[in-house]
C-alpha cells in the first residue's frame, strides 16, 4: 500500500432532487479528481454520507465507481460501524472484487473501551485479506483509538496498514508516528492538519477539499513530502478560509455547496443533513473567486 503515501480524496455521493444517487455527477467528479492528479479515491466515507446509503446502493456505488476508475487509481471503500458482525458479514458478502482496501471507522454510539476497539478491529482484519485503514474521528464517534491501541493493531495485524487520524491530537499523532512499524502509514483526516502532520512524519491526507481542488491539494502534499514547506505553507494558507467554510455548517454540506457552485453536482444532501444557509453559500462563492485569482 505504498500508494497511500500522497493525496486521497474522500469522494462525495451526489444526489438528485428526489434523493436518488446522481451517478452522472459522480462520474464527472471522479474524472475531475483523477485529472487533477489524485492518488487514490475513498468511497463511502463520512463525506460520502455512507450512513444514509442502503446495502444495495453501496454495492451499486462500488460497481459504478470501479467501472469509471478503470484501474487508473486505487479505490478504498468505507466499511465500518458499531456492529462488528454486520461489518464482517458485509465484507464477506460484497465480494469487493477490484477494491484495493477498506477504510473502517471506530465504532460510534456504543462507546467501547480500548479493549473493545482492539478486538473489533482484529475481528475485521481476520475477516478479509484486504488492507485496512483505521479511521479515528472521535469528534463524530465519541470513541478515540489511543496511540497504544493503534500501535498494537499495527504490529499484530499484517493487513492493518494505516490510520486516518482526525483526532486533532498532535501528541497522540506523533506518538503513533514515532513508534509505528516502518510500513504503517499515518494519514491526515483533516485538511487543516495536512501540513503539520506531514511535517511530523505523516504520509499524506484523505482530503475533503480535493473534491473541488485536487491539483492544489496534490501540490500541497507533494511539496510537504519533499520538505519544501515554504511553498506548501503558501498553498495551505491560500485555502485556509475555504477549508474553514467547508465545515462551518458540517461536512459534506460545505463541499457540496462548493461543487454545486462549480457546476460539478447539484446541492442536495440526504436528511438529517441539509444544505448550507444562503449566507454561507455566498461566502463560499466569494472564497472560490478569491482562491481562483491567486
Amino acid at each position: 500500500m505504498k500508494k497511500l503515501k500522497g493525496t486521497g480524496v474522500a469522494i462525495i455521493t451526489p444526489f438528485k432532487n428526489d434523493s436518488s444517487i446522481d451517478f452522472t455527477s459522480l462520474g464527472r467528479i471522479i474524472e475531475h479528481v483523477i485529472t487533477g492528479g489524485i492518488g487514490y479515491i475513498v468511497l463511502m466515507g463520512t463525506t460520502g454520507e455512507s450512513v444514509t446509503l442502503t446495502k444495495d446502493e453501496k454495492k451499486a456505488l462500488m460497481s459504478h465507481v470501479l467501472e469509471i476508475i478503470d484501474n487508473r487509481v486505487p479505490l478504498i471503500v468505507g466499511i465500518g460501524g458499531n456492529n462488528t458482525q454486520e461489518i464482517i458479514s458485509f465484507i464477506r458478502n460484497s465480494g469487493l472484487k477490484g477494491v484495493d482496501g477498506i477504510l473502517s471507522v471506530t465504532p460510534y454510539y456504543n462507546k467501547p473501551n480500548q479493549r473493545g476497539i482492539l478486538q473489533h478491529f482484529k475481528a475485521i482484519a481476520t475477516s478479509t485479506p484486504l488492507p485496512i485503514i483505521l479511521y479515528n474521528v472521535p469528534g463524530r464517534t465519541c470513541s478515540n483509538i489511543s496511540a497504544d491501541t493503534c500501535l498494537q493493531l499495527a504490529h499484530d495485524c499484517e493487513n492493518i496498514v494505516a490510520i486516518k487520524e482526525a483526532s486533532g491530537d498532535m501528541s497522540q499523532i506523533m506518538n503513533i508516528i514515532k513508534n509505528k512499524p516502518e510500513n504503517f502509514h499515518l494519514i491526515s483526516g483533516d485538511d487543516l492538519m495536512t501540513l503539520p502532520i506531514i511535517a511530523a512524519g505523516g504520509s499524506g491526507v484523505i482530503s475533503v477539499l480535493a473534491n473541488a481542488f485536487p491539483a492544489q491539494c496534490c501540490e500541497l502534499v507533494s511539496q510537504s513530502l519533499k520538505n519544501n514547506f515554504k511553498p506548501a505553507r503558501e498553498i495551505q494558507f491560500r485555502f485556509l478560509e475555504m477549508i474553514e467554510l467547508l465545515f462551518v455548517e458540517g461536512n459534506p454540506a460545505g463541499i457540496k455547496a462548493v461543487l454545486s457552485s462549480m457546476n460539478l453536482c447539484q446541492n442536495y444532501l440526504r436528511l438529517p443533513l441539509v444544505p448550507v444557509t444562503r449566507s454561507t453559500y455566498l461566502r463560499i462563492q466569494k472564497a472560490i473567486e478569491e482562491v481562483s485569482r491567486l
